[in-house]
């Protein structure tokens, strides 16, 4: 068995100051695309908010764009729990196109949806951040700041979470 797992990540994970606060050894080995899935808004959230999803629609023209990170097998587990592994996300092997490789790695698929849920905006915050950290195409990039989002009614927790932000994209963000 490999020390080491490979996983696309295409939510909050793609900051790598979040994902690194969850598994420190994560190291981002490129941004890459997955074709036949859409980005989806919908997964529900421990919070009540709306969380990042991946969805198999087998059409050749949706593409979700992410990073793929290469992780130490021992802290898996970690991931698995703060993600909700068995509680509203499972996790599958997929094929993505890393470079002008593909590559097997595996994501987090959401299993609780709700479509009237949006994200809270520090969520979309960290999404957008780690786009733009990794170099994802300015057209998903655009793409992302348009999704609608709103303000989250614990500022604690929202303070917690906009830490993850860069420095200069926090300060951006906040306006």
């Amino acid at each position: 068995m490999s020390p080491s797992f490979l996983n696309f990540a295409y939510g909050s994970n793609l900051s790598s100051r979040r994902l690194r606060a969850r598994t420190p050894s994560a190291t981002p080995l490129g941004s890459a695309s997955l074709t036949g899935h859409r980005l989806a808004w919908h997964k529900v959230g421990r919070d009540g908010s709306a969380k990042c999803d991946i969805v198999e629609t087998g059409a050749a023209t949706d593409c979700v764009w992410g990073v793929v990170y290469r992780i130490d097998r021992a802290e898996r587990h970690l991931l698995d729990q703060v993600e909700g592994l068995g509680q509203g996300y499972d996790y599958k092997e997929v094929e993505v196109m890393l470079g002008s490789q593909i590559v097997q790695t595996g994501a987090y698929v959401a299993t609780h949806v709700d479509t009237r849920l949006l994200p809270f905006d520090w969520y979309l915050a960290l999404v957008l951040d780690g786009a733009e950290e990794h170099d994802l195409p300015p057209a998903y990039c655009q793409a992302l700041q348009l999704v609608r989002a709103k303000p989250d009614p614990d500022p604690a927790r929202c303070d917690i979470n906009r830490a993850h932000l860069r420095p200069r994209q926090a300060a951006v963000r906040l306006k």
